[in-house]
């Protein structure tokens, strides 16, 4: 059997991205797609008033909403994003993210 490099996600069958983690009252759900040195992807869902701390990462960090509206804070910068909006957070610099709603994103992040 050939290695997977992508889990969670069934292979060769068409997914709704969005539909693959479910919000979960006051809480923050994630959905590991792939972990390893050079890239990590992530599913997330936020239920309204949840976030992430302010943090930094050692690789740029891409977000795609997949649904919902958050609150994301780059360094100093300040900026809402809703359903098919994405920003790219860079690499050491702190970032934050809130939910205005609830929300749903695909965090990918690329290690230097």
């Amino acid at each position: 059997m050939d290695k997977k490099y992508i889990k969670n996600i069934e292979h060769s069958k068409v997914a709704v991205m969005k539909d693959l983690v479910d919000y979960q009252p006051g809480k923050v759900v994630s959905l590991t797609c792939v972990q390893n040195n050079a890239v990590s992807m992530t599913l997330f869902a936020f239920d309204q008033g949840e976030g992430i701390s302010a943090h930094s990462a050692p690789g740029d960090a891409l977000v795609y909403i997949l649904d919902g509206s958050a609150q994301v804070k780059i360094g100093e910068a300040e900026y809402v994003l809703n359903t098919g909006d994405t920003v790219v957070m860079p690499a050491n610099v702190p970032h934050a993210l809130d939910a205005v709603k609830q929300f749903k994103m695909l965090l990918i992040v690329i290690f230097q």
